[in-house]
């Protein structure tokens, strides 16, 4: 099953993890055959919002909403199940600052 792992920490603290140490987890999740995606996130800085609401759209500078801690990046894992996607994202080194936040990937229902 696919799990997303949303990693959220206080901008402040994104440099109390290094990059090399974020590319050598994700080279682990490669070589495990957990591995689907992965990406860092700009600042919210650059972040634009944007909603539609009675066919209007409307676009706003910034995240969705104001918090402590703002999405940094996401993994995007294969895991047989919700305890083994809480062992990977246990381990994701922002964990150590920030939060990580592990949801289920929902299939369309298409028909």
């Amino acid at each position: 099953m696919k799990y997303v792992c949303l990693v959220y920490l206080d901008e402040n603290k994104l440099g109390t993890v290094s990059d090399n140490e974020c590319k050598a987890y994700g080279d682990g999740l490669r070589s495990s055959g957990r591995w689907i995606a992965a990406e860092a996130l700009q600042g919210v800085h650059t972040a634009t919002t944007v909603r539609v609401r009675d066919g209007k759209v409307s676009v706003t500078d910034g995240p969705f909403a104001e918090t402590k801690e703002q999405l940094a990046g996401f993994y995007l894992v294969d895991a047989k199940d919700l305890n083994e996607a809480i062992q990977v994202a246990s381990n994701i080194p922002p964990a150590r600052v920030g939060s990580i936040e592990v949801r289920p990937v929902r299939e369309l229902a298409v028909k």
